[in-house]
């Protein structure tokens, strides 16, 4: 049987009335999972994993109830990222660069309804592309190994410098205390204890939701307590719920070329939306140029990660399919769900239990197309937060952020480690420094130093493994080009100022 053979059969599992209910209900849990500041799709598929499996759902209707929780989640981040500047999870940050700023401009509906075209746009290009590659593409991404994902990290911190702006020291300095924080805790080789001051507490290091909240949520709450102090009122959305024609023709070929590049990004195992939000969004930034006002407002910039992060979502699912190897932390969460059916993920399952294959890909079609009906008619709903009155709107981000906080450890101590860093965080946003790259740094610095380690273990010490293959070498050359290129626009730029007098 070809290709469109199988999807036609998957087609006939995703369409059933029972898996078109599991697939509605899982969009929206995810949404609302998604919406709450903290709990990102790992935490959604977690704790739908044991519901689904005491419920008795068969194999194909529990993977696609995940599947649209995964989804669901994805598209409920950008709610509170665009609204309020709190991102959903990691991945959202970079939506919360030009959404807010639309939010704060009267056209919070447009960016919420853009944003949702944006990602079933990326995500229905990465479900054709899964269609079509998924083998081939799960066979180059297996090429990448410690040292290929340590350049490629490389590679992405090179490319925040496309977040700078006018503001390159301290956009490079906001990315060094990024990367200071990722290294503090237990050293996993040597045991050592890393800048954590004693405290047991922070041997595992500064949890993610603790950092997130503490820059994004508790700073927002000082400004908004600030801004309440001195009499702002409330922001008022304008009556113009959805983009237009003209509006969406002008992010047509950014949703293209970001869906291609997040499916790319989701089917390298542990790249993840985050990376290619971050990469989507500079590489948008630099390809505008002077004709973009990206940080502003620039629904390019709204365009670019989200349409970025929901082909990463379904791109993520091919090496997991293909190879058994976990395309992010929720995709890893999900091969545990298919344990728990005795399922074995590989090319093999393509062959043995075509049903579910098939029928989850058809399914992320149906599950995609329900989140965009379903949301768009929600939008003035969600505007309407924008509207509250900032000292009713802060209590309650307060106890949302304290509640997200505390359920994922159950310790005061990180409630009072998100408030310390809210304070710095805010004291960075009076000083104009930005978070985004602090966020992302720290992202990173994990993940960079656990793909070194790795790749010294393999070199016995050798350097030349991060240059020796011709993958690594070539991202190399693409990190200097980015660095170069900035440095070359400067050099033109101060040319024609100089010969401007003089052609006076």
């Amino acid at each position: 049987m070809d290709t469109l053979g199988y999807l036609g059969q998957g087609f006939g599992v995703a369409l059933t009335p029972y898996n078109l209910i599991t697939a509605l209900c899982g969009t929206l849990i995810g949404t609302v999972v998604g919406l709450l500041p903290g709990l990102g799709p790992i935490n959604g598929v977690a704790l739908l994993i044991p519901i689904a499996y005491a419920l008795g759902l068969p194999p194909e209707s529990a993977l696609i109830l995940l599947a649209a929780v995964y989804l669901g989640c994805e598209y409920g981040g950008r709610i509170s990222s665009i609204l309020l500047n709190i991102p959903g999870e990691a991945s959202t940050v970079m939506t919360t660069l030009d959404g807010y700023p639309m939010a704060r401009n009267g056209l919070a509906g447009v960016a919420l309804s853009l944003s949702a075209w944006s990602s079933f746009i990326g995500a229905l290009i990465a479900t054709c592309a899964m269609v079509l590659f998924a083998p081939l593409l799960a066979q180059w991404a297996i090429a990448f190994g410690p040292a290929e994902y340590f350049v490629l990290m490389v590679f992405a911190v090179v490319c925040l410098g496309g977040m700078a702006g006018d503001k390159p020291l301290k956009t490079f300095v906001a990315a060094l205390i990024g990367l200071f924080l990722a290294s503090i805790g237990i050293d996993a080789n040597s045991g050592v204890y890393r800048f954590t001051g004693d405290m047991v507490h922070l041997a595992d290091g500064i949890p993610f939701v603790a950092l997130v909240l503490g820059l994004f949520s508790i700073s927002e709450i000082l400004l908004l307590l600030e801004k309440t102090h001195h009499g702002q009122k409330a922001v008022k959305a304008s009556g113009r719920m959805m983009f237009n024609v003209k509006e969406a023709a002008s992010v047509f070929w950014v949703n293209i070329r970001c869906g291609v590049l997040g499916f790319i990004m989701g089917v390298l195992p542990g790249a993840g939306a985050t990376l290619a939000s971050a990469v989507a969004y500079t590489t948008e930034k630099r390809l505008a140029g002077a004709s973009g006002e990206f940080g502003k407002g620039d629904k390019r910039g709204l365009a670019a990660p989200e349409t970025a992060i929901g082909a990463t979502a379904c791109g993520a699912l091919v090496p997991m399919l293909t190879l058994g190897v976990p395309g992010s932390g929720t995709t890893a969460v999900m091969i545990g769900a298919l344990s728990l059916y005795n399922i074995t993920p590989g090319p093999l399952l393509f062959q043995q239990q075509p049903d579910i294959v098939w029928g989850l890909i058809a399914s992320l079609f149906i599950a995609n197309v329900m989140l965009v009906v379903l949301n768009i008619p929600m939008i003035r709903v969600f505007t309407r937060i924008l509207s509250v009155p900032n000292w009713a709107l802060v209590p309650v981000i307060a106890i949302i952020t304290a509640i997200g906080v505390y359920a994922v450890h159950a310790t005061t101590f990180d409630l009072f480690l998100m408030i310390g860093i809210g304070i710095f965080g805010y004291a960075l946003r009076k000083l104009d420094f930005p978070l985004s790259p602090i966020l992302l740094g720290f992202i990173l610095g994990g993940l960079m130093e656990q793909n070194l380690r790795r790749a010294l273990s393999i070199s016995s010490g050798a350097l030349d493994i991060l240059y020796a293959s011709p993958i690594a070498l070539g991202v190399w050359c693409l990190s200097a080009v980015v660095l170069v290129l900035p440095l070359f626009r400067l050099w033109r730029k101060r040319a024609k100022l100089r010969r401007a007098p003089s052609e006076v």
